[in-house]
């Protein structure tokens, strides 16, 4: 079992940066896959990025390649999601989730992407015009 707790959410203007931060606790973390995602109101739930908690690789969507930024704090045990020249669209609900990760064993984000097992509950990030 694994609890996920998001933190750092907000109101920010566009242009601007905000850190969320994901603190994990159970078992075995390490071997888990950890990934953000958001929910805009009225849309589907959106992968953001993902990042193997024992290679340290990582993997963005497109949407939010070289603006968005993951990374892992081992000594913290949390994921963290870097978040640069906000805009508008921005505004979600944005959640942390993890799942047993199967880059290790040699296979596809897509697995990540598409079957996380466990979720936080979320937090808010509004951007402001």
């Amino acid at each position: 079992q694994v609890l996920l707790v998001e933190s750092g959410g907000g109101l920010v203007q566009t242009g601007d940066s905000l850190r969320l931060s994901c603190k994990i606790s159970g078992r075995a973390v390490s071997s888990y896959a950890m990934g953000w995602f958001r929910q805009a109101p009225g849309k589907e739930r959106e992968f953001l990025a993902a990042i193997s908690w024992t290679l340290d690789s990582k993997y963005y969507a497109d949407s939010v390649k070289g603006r968005f930024f993951i990374s892992k704090d081992s000594a913290e045990n949390t994921v963290n999601l870097e978040m640069n020249i906000l805009k508008s669209e921005d505004t979600a609900a944005y959640y942390c989730a993890a799942k047993l990760d199967p880059i290790l064993y040699g296979g596809r984000w897509s697995e990540v992407v598409d079957g996380m097992d466990y979720w936080g509950k979320g937090t808010l990030v509004t951007v402001s015009s």
